[in-house]
């Protein structure tokens, strides 16, 4: 395969937007803030067309990209690589260096939004039944981001459209990075369409679980063409990330079946 990569495209794109002095502005923190700027103005069209205050809305703003910053950073270092930074505890904060894990992201917002709930009075299941949408737009962006800066590569291919990170090496990949954006992106469009049609005020936890079982159904599937990450998993026969989806994809099911269940008892 040493020469064949010549008939795969090429990807060597350079993941630094602006370089003024010693300070680099990335695609991938560009991205990261769109996301988050987008995702907040979905969230203030809801509040405004549910005529819900807006009063504590830049507050969940604060507790999500915070839940998201240190529970994906946490997620990073506890899953993927702790005998390193058990042993290095100050690199923990260093997150300019790389290593967020979305999974401890999941886990960070979740706490967080229970908490913003508890202090500001909200349902718990409105917000995080509406906060999906835009999470699931966060997480096609990121996986952008993750492709313009060769990270988070697929396993070797042959397919035609297998892509050569040239910044990694010469080894024609699967483009996973582009095929996780794009599931991110059909659960996008599938929320975005059933928060229209469906009685939100009677089926509470009904986006949730349907976005659980849909994200985190596509990562499991997708772990197959993706190289290992976490520096133990030649061990395992799952990957981490796959590992770390059941628990997240059982409690969507849950969502799923629960109302089913509450009709059968009330019968």
């Amino acid at each position: 395969m040493s020469q064949g990569w010549l008939m795969f495209m090429v990807w060597n794109f350079d993941p630094i937007l602006i370089s003024f002095l010693k300070f680099n502005i990335h695609w991938y923190g560009v991205l990261f803030a769109s996301a988050i700027f987008i995702g907040f103005q979905i969230m203030k069209r809801f509040y405004i067309n549910e005529r819900v205050s807006l009063e504590s809305l830049d507050a969940l703003l604060i507790y999500c990209v915070v839940g998201i910053v240190v529970g994906a950073r946490l997620g990073h270092c506890i899953f993927y690589d702790p005998q390193y930074y058990f042993t290095n505890i100050l690199r923990i904060f260093a997150i300019w260096e790389g290593g967020l894990a979305s999974h401890g992201g999941g886990i960070g917002v979740a706490a967080a939004v229970f908490f913003y709930a508890k202090k500001y009075k909200v349902k718990l299941f409105w917000i995080v039944d509406r906060l999906t949408i835009p999470t699931a737009l966060f997480g096609f962006f990121v996986r952008i981001a993750n492709f313009l800066n060769s990270e988070i590569l697929g396993k070797p291919s042959n397919e035609p459209w297998a892509i050569v990170f040239k910044r990694i090496d010469d080894i024609p990949r699967h483009p996973v990075q582009l095929y996780e954006s794009l599931a991110y992106c059909f659960v996008l469009i599938l929320l975005s369409v059933l928060y229209r049609f469906i009685r939100m005020k009677e089926q509470s936890g009904i986006l949730l679980g349907v976005f659980l079982c849909a994200i985190f159904s596509a990562r499991f599937l997708l772990e197959f063409f993706k190289e290992k990450q976490a520096v133990y998993e030649s061990e395992l026969i799952l990957t981490t990330g796959q590992m770390l989806s059941i628990p997240f994809l059982l409690v969507g099911i849950f969502l799923l079946i629960l109302p089913k269940v509450k009709r059968g008892i009330k019968m």
